[in-house]
């Protein structure tokens, strides 16, 4: 008897093969057939899925759910989107190696990097590691709802080795290279994925401080790099800024070293690719050298998002254009609704907008030198800046912006922003993207999206709980890109989201729907799917809060053969483990 029978549903099976109309059969866990011609066999349970799409699980390569894993076994908000396999530990920023006593570092290293409120990690983190096989061994304890890899961080391995030099900027000696690698080698040799880096000037700590291998060297890079000798599996994850714009040269130099990375790694590298703000052509530069050295036989991928990468913004949110205002700040304390209702006094409103934002970045401070640019331009940049309605439109046109509503209302767009966040029981949100939005749409965004080496990713689940929620690029790829846009095919979009991120991953049991794959299995209704409003929850440990975003129209997702999610609500199933590469 088979466990599920999924009958009469759309299949767009993960292959790039056009969608058919086919039965799936599941048991113990895997498909044992997929057919166009109607399944008779008996099942505990049948799903009658006319009218929807039967498609794989969806694999994202690039989350952070690092110390979220630690206290949550459902990995929401992923789970609530399609994702049945995940990646934790990019950008080289995690919570293993680490010394007994040294864990506040790696806390001030992820809440300054990735927006994870710091009380949240002290509170949920249930340590009791120190190597990473034993940190893999016990994320394994926890039975979860989906399945994930964890990737060895840069930064940690940095700090356990080198303890004060590490975050000092000090290079790295032989021996330190050579104690590293061992220890990368232990923990891929475990199982773990890969090896992350982070070479970006807008993660910091929460301290202000550069994160402590952002600067690492080439024989550094290169030397750990030398880990993967002797092993058949593993990936290299990078993010860089390139600095086309400020150096030229510099970005010719980094590219030698990325490249220089997996020459030695051996392994597949993919890295994060960005039309940037300002630095806008960048984005051809990389995509040329990586084209160069693809033609070369070197593995190099580029990790491209759904959408513009940028900041919701609002009174309850990590970053709003006042937080920095004197007058702001008197009421900064207050409740939601009373802040709002304070902001709208005539008097304190007038005094707010006739002054100026002190400075948010620098020392002692983890915001990123660019908000303080962006908020001495806030006139210029708010033809960027969207109200973020119950809808949500993540391609809206110039004419929508704050700039061009002040224009009309015959007002500063600082006012106009002032009133719309100011507005009700102070909710309201702002949808600012910085990057892959230039030129006021998402053009170039389709072309990225459409090179050959292109890896869908970027989401950057778990991190940035405060100022975005982009866990839900998968669902926005369907609803915009393919019923919305008409751009991509569902099959198209389908291989993206699954087979092509597990092959390079090197799965090879997941991915599609075929005999004897593993039964990750969405099953979407077309006609509900729909993104709502991201919203604020306070239910992070220690009371801290995040964005959240559900979407409709998933009837069901399946993690090995088991329901995880059934009409929107997670289930109390548990398949998910730690996937141990070999």
């Amino acid at each position: 008897m088979l466990d599920w029978l999924i009958e009469g549903g759309t299949v767009a099976d993960g292959t790039g093969r056009a969608p058919r109309t086919a039965d799936i059969a599941v048991k113990d866990g895997v498909v044992v057939e997929v057919s166009e011609k109607p399944l008779r066999a008996a099942a505990r349970q049948t799903l009658a899925a006319g009218g929807t799409w039967v498609v794989p699980g969806f694999v994202d390569i690039h989350t952070h759910y690092d110390g979220q894993a630690t206290w949550d076994d459902t990995f929401s908000p992923s789970i609530g989107h399609g994702v049945t396999t995940l990646v934790m530990g990019n950008c080289g920023v995690g919570f293993a190696p680490v010394r007994t006593g040294h864990e506040d570092g790696l806390v001030k290293l992820m809440e300054g990097v990735e927006d994870i409120p710091g009380a949240a990690l002290h509170e949920g983190i249930r340590w009791g590691w120190e190597s990473f096989p034993q940190y893999m061994d016990a994320l394994e304890r926890t039975p979860r709802a989906l399945d994930y890899l964890v990737q060895v961080p840069h930064d940690p391995l940095r700090m356990y080795v080198m303890g004060e030099r590490a975050v000092a900027g000090e290079p790295a000696t032989a021996q330190d290279i050579l104690a590293m690698r061992t220890l990368l080698h232990e923990a891929l040799a475990a199982g773990a994925a890969g090896f992350s880096t982070g070479r970006t000037d807008n993660h910091r700590t929460s301290e202000g401080r550069e994160t402590p291998a952002s600067e690492a060297g080439a024989a550094e890079l290169t030397g750990l790099a030398q880990a993967f000798e002797g092993l058949s599996h593993g990936v290299v994850q990078v993010v860089s800024d390139f600095d086309l714009l400020r150096d030229p040269a510099r970005f010719d130099a980094e590219f030698d070293l990325v490249e220089a990375l997996a020459r030695s790694s051996g392994r597949p590298l993919s890295m994060t690719w960005l039309q940037r703000d300002p630095g806008g052509e960048q984005y051809k530069a990389i995509q040329a050298r990586t084209e160069a050295a693809v033609a070369q036989g070197l593995p190099l991928y580029l990790q491209a998002a759904a959408r513009g990468i940028g900041v919701i913004t609002g009174l309850d949110a990590s970053f709003h254009p006042f937080m920095g205002f004197p007058g702001y700040k008197e009421v900064a304390h207050l409740p939601l609704p009373q802040r709002a209702a304070a902001l709208r006094e005539p008097e304190r409103r007038a005094r707010i907008l006739a002054q100026q934002s002190e400075h948010l970045a620098g020392d002692g401070s983890a915001v990123p030198p660019l908000v303080d640019l962006l908020l001495a331009r806030i006139d210029l940049i708010s033809a960027r800046m969207f109200a973020l309605e119950e809808v949500p439109d993540y391609e809206p046109p110039v004419t929508h912006s704050f700039y061009v509503r002040a224009k009309q209302a015959g007002t500063t767009p600082l006012a106009a922003i002032y009133d719309h966040l100011a507005a009700g029981d102070g909710s309201a949100l702002i949808y600012f993207p910085i990057f892959n939005y230039n030129d006021g749409s998402l053009a170039t965004l389709q072309k990225m999206l459409e090179h050959p080496n292109a890896l869908f990713a970027l989401g950057d689940a778990g991190a940035h709980v405060g100022t975005v929620c982009d866990a839900s690029f998968s669902t926005f790829l369907l609803t915009h890109w393919v019923r919305g846009r008409g751009v991509f095919t569902l099959e198209r979009a389908v291989e993206m989201l699954s087979q092509r991120n597990a092959r390079y991953l090197g799965l090879r049991d997941r991915g599609t729907l075929a005999p004897g794959q593993r039964a990750d299995i969405n099953v979407v209704d077309p006609q509900r799917l729909a993104l709502g409003r991201p919203h604020l929850v306070a239910d992070l440990p220690a009371g801290g809060k995040r964005f959240v975003q559900h979407a409709d129209g998933y009837v069901g997702t399946w993690v090995a053969g088991e329901a995880v999610v059934r009409d929107g609500a997670v289930t109390a199933s548990r398949p998910g483990r730690l996937v141990r590469m070999r």
